[in-house]
């Protein structure tokens, strides 16, 4: 059974570029556009690992990574930041927040999928 990854970001191109190197190493991807929209999938289906934007609309991704590892259901949930801020106090907010790795953007889509792939692997 395939892992399921949910990517949220704002960027629609983001999205994409995400989704296809992981579809091609085996995830099964849901996405949403923003923080808000995040939390209704992760409420609707079984999610295994976030990616997720920092600047979003709505809800930002720090306050969606808070939230995500306030919850019972989800605390546990890997998250990795996926994002254009790559100042070391926002950093240390993230991580201190819960996130257990900082992409910055342009990224590599070889980077994201070793990131995700080292905290878990496509298939269990």
């Amino acid at each position: 059974m395939a892992k399921k990854v949910l990517i949220v970001d704002d960027s629609e191109s983001v999205r994409m570029i995400a989704r296809l190197a992981l579809r091609e190493q085996g995830y099964e991807v849901v996405e949403a556009a923003n923080g808000v929209e995040a939390l209704k999938q992760l409420d609707a289906e079984r999610v295994h690992l976030v990616i997720s934007d920092v600047n979003m609309p709505e809800m930002d991704g720090i306050t969606l990574l808070k939230q995500i590892k306030s919850s019972v259901k989800h605390k546990f949930t890997p998250i990795i930041m996926l994002t254009t801020e790559a100042g070391q106090d926002k950093k240390d907010e993230g991580r201190a927040a819960g996130a257990k790795a900082w992409i910055t953007k342009p990224f590599q889509p070889n980077t994201l999928v070793a990131a995700v792939s080292k905290l878990m692997p496509a298939s269990a």
